[in-house]
């Protein structure tokens, strides 16, 4: 079992949507099954077998959310420790090829969005950067190549 931690932000918004497939995209898959059975016979409806690969394909992802809820935590900030880079952990760095600077949340895969600064501890960035200290440098390989970061900044 591997247990991913979570933000209650980013936990609420998985059970949302697992919670829309499981209602209205179990409702939605019905219909569409019934509309095709109605066209006649199944045997030679392609419009049929389609609905169902659907619903197969719907009811597998339904699995795999509740399996991700089912294993999540939500970490409590409070007990973050910022003396080193960890999941839930915003930290500024610097590149030190071209001075600049950005500012990440470390965030479990599912709630990565790079827009609003959050980033996977599962990432080429996020992984280099777990465990470092303030002031510590960090050399990450990217696909762009090797980027040298220095850890100016550890917060919640």
């Amino acid at each position: 079992m591997a247990v991913n931690y979570y933000t209650q932000e980013g936990l609420d918004k998985l059970k949302a949507e697992l919670n829309e497939l499981k209602t209205k995209g179990r409702s939605d898959m019905a219909k569409q099954i019934a509309e095709a059975r109605d066209k006649g016979d199944l045997s030679e409806n392609a419009e049929y077998d389609a609905a169902k690969e659907a619903q197969g394909l719907l009811e597998l992802k339904i699995s795999k959310l509740e399996k991700v809820v089912g294993d999540a935590r939500v970490i409590d900030e409070s007990s973050i420790d910022t003396s080193k880079v960890s999941i839930l952990s915003t930290v500024k760095i610097k590149n030190k090829k071209n001075n600049m600077e950005v500012t990440y949340q470390l965030v479990a895969e599912e709630e990565a969005d790079l827009k609003s600064g959050k980033i996977s501890v599962q990432s080429p960035i996020g992984k280099g950067l777990l465990g470092k200290k303030k002031g510590e440098k960090a050399k990450i390989t990217v696909p762009a190549g090797d980027i040298e970061f220095e850890i100016l900044d550890i917060t919640v």
